[in-house]
């Protein structure tokens, strides 16, 4: 990394960002574990740091990738996305009034506002509860807001191999990248798979998806090989029995 050029299209890039509603100042997304818990948005178990995107690569909402074009290495921006290039203006034909009986023969405990719920295999919030009914809100819960971002692209990968270590990042669970290791031909990516990551739930759909990341984002490499490596474990000699005094018997 170390690049101080704008970025371009296609770039490999590191991004912080913090996510807020515009209307409301609220957080909605943040890559800062302190913003994270800053803002009650804090998730237990769930990576804070700088975020992986190529750009073009559709990562990130459309408006939001396009608008990393242009940005320098290390300088915070603001990009502010209306609701019409977000997740859209609010629909008042997608709120309906529900009966509440109906929640109660479904056995859906109690109903209060702001519970996210399905109906009809469709996402929804409920908005209202009373005189029977309840007020059933299907649009995306960020529709017709205003989010701001305060972004800062930390670095650009320009190597194969950097990238190479990005992408095993960004897909593969459990161990650290640098448990893996990696070896590079002009065509052919190697990857050692860690023991540790063999039985890990998902590691066989994220080996197809970063296989599928290396031929696509890589133009040269034409195939990859993951090597799953099992080591025989060291057997511990028992201690020896002690020998009997001298005399003894």
């Amino acid at each position: 990394m170390g690049i101080v050029l704008p970025v371009v299209k296609g770039d490999f890039i590191l991004i912080d960002y913090t996510t807020k509603i515009k209307e409301t100042g609220e957080v909605f997304d943040t890559t800062s574990i302190e913003e994270a818990k800053k803002g009650g948005v804090y998730k237990e178990g769930s990576r804070y740091e700088p975020m992986l995107v190529v750009v073009g690569e559709g990562w990130v909402l459309k408006s939001l990738d396009d608008s990393l074009v242009g940005l320098e290495v290390g300088k915070e921006s603001t990009i502010e996305i209306p609701p019409n290039q977000g997740f859209g203006e609010r629909d008042a034909s997608k709120i309906r009034m529900i009966p509440i009986t109906r929640f109660r023969k479904q056995g859906g405990g109690q109903i209060y506002p702001g519970m996210q719920i399905e109906v009809d295999n469709k996402p929804a919030v409920i908005r209202a509860v009373g005189g029977g009914r309840v007020q059933v809100d299907f649009n995306p819960p960020l529709a017709g807001k205003t989010l701001v971002y305060s972004v800062v692209v930390k670095g650009v990968f320009t190597e194969d191999l950097e990238k190479t270590k990005a992408l095993v990042h960004r897909r593969m669970p459990g161990p650290t990248v640098e448990k893996f290791k990696l070896g590079l031909s002009r065509n052919e990516v190697t990857i050692e798979v860690p023991e540790e990551a063999f039985n890990l739930e998902g590691v066989q759909l994220a080996m197809r998806g970063l296989a599928s990341d290396l031929q696509r984002l890589l133009s040269a490499v034409e195939k990859v090989t993951f090597v799953e490596i099992f080591v025989k474990e060291k057997q511990v000699p028992s201690p020896s029995s002690p020998s009997p005094a001298p005399g003894a018997g």
